[in-house]
């Protein structure tokens, strides 16, 4: 009975559907009120610039210790390099409820989300079919994606007697994972983009902000790599300046710079700089790090950090890890 009750009450609590949903670009100009000449200068050709971005990874494979979850830690490197701020990932299970409530809650709040995972021709496969029902939109075949996946696709040597114009459960499990969300309110080349000219996957694009790719890494990452010319113009550094880091290696234990980071980081703040500090277990050197878009700014601190920290600036945390040191803290 208390199962049956929260499930109620979990359904009751599910955001309102697509006609009372806005995204988080919409939110915000419905939030804050401004000229013309400002909402042009936040958008690039009626596309809402990306400052945002958040991770959904879809699977009981990761959630059951079966499969290791890369794909995020790909995006993370990818967005920090174009400068978007990536701010959440999550993990959840191939349930419709989830897969939806997280969907609707991060289409609105960031600018740009990417799905992993869930497209897949079987029946636990329900990433289309539940991002479809969060936004109130129908299943369509995708004419174009079902001709590149006839031209590009071969059947499975186990299916010697495969063909593509005879019905067959096979070629219906095919169908499934080019059978797309779709709004006729939108252009279909914003909600369908095929990213390499060799695989017949497309990028999914729905609600205008969430980007569903397949679980497989090596698929997700050439198709977010190719992604990266339709995001460039949309950014707010459009040239890909991107974020900078500065790494430096120290021998001291953290409690022993705490107190110079903390003035250093509130010293930094207003030039949108942050400060990092990152033990690490097992070594004899810890890691400080600067991170910001002023990267002019942020070499004047490196004589400064290196004497306060008594370490030197790096480019990978383990370069200095053949000097011997003291132990740094470990945590209680």
């Amino acid at each position: 009975m208390f199962s049956r009750i929260s499930q109620v009450a979990r359904h009751l609590a599910r955001p309102l559907p697509n006609y009372a949903h806005i995204s988080a670009g919409a939110a915000n100009r419905r939030q804050s009120p401004v000229s013309s000449s400002m909402s042009l200068m936040a958008t690039t050709h009626g596309k809402q610039l990306i400052h945002t971005a958040a991770c959904l990874i879809i699977g009981d494979e990761v959630l059951g210790g079966k499969t290791v979850d890369t794909n995020s830690a790909y995006l993370a490197k990818f967005c920090f390099s174009l400068g978007i701020n990536l701010r959440r990932i999550e993990v959840i299970a191939d349930d419709e409820d989830e897969i939806i409530e997280a969907a609707r809650r991060m289409s609105k709040n960031y600018d740009f989300v990417v799905t992993s995972g869930g497209i897949g021709p079987t029946h636990d496969d329900i990433t289309y079919q539940s991002i479809a029902k969060a936004f109130g939109l129908p299943l369509k075949l995708h004419d174009a994606a079902y001709e590149r996946m006839k031209r590009l696709s071969k059947p499975h040597k186990s299916q010697p007697d495969f063909d593509w114009n005879v019905p067959s459960a096979a070629l219906t499990a095919k169908k499934r994972m080019v059978e797309l969300p779709l709004d006729d309110s939108r252009p279909y080349e914003d909600q369908v983009i095929f990213t390499q000219e060799e695989l017949w996957v497309p990028v999914s694009c729905v609600n205008g902000n969430i980007h569903i790719l397949p679980g497989v890494p090596s698929l997700f990452q050439r198709m977010l790599d190719g992604l990266k010319v339709h995001l460039v113009p949309r950014l707010s550094d459009p040239e890909g300046k991107g974020v900078h880091r500065i790494l430096f290696s120290t021998p001291l234990p953290e409690s022993a710079v705490a107190e110079y980071l903390t003035h250093l980081a509130a010293k930094v703040k207003e030039q949108g700089i942050s400060v990092g500090s990152y033990p690490r277990w097992g070594k004899s050197r810890n890691t400080v790090t600067l991170v910001g878009r002023d990267a002019d700014y942020m070499e004047t601190l490196v004589l400064e950090v290196e004497e306060a920290v008594q370490g030197r600036r790096v480019s990978a945390e383990d370069e200095m890890d053949s000097e011997t040191e003291p132990d740094a803290d470990k945590p209680s």
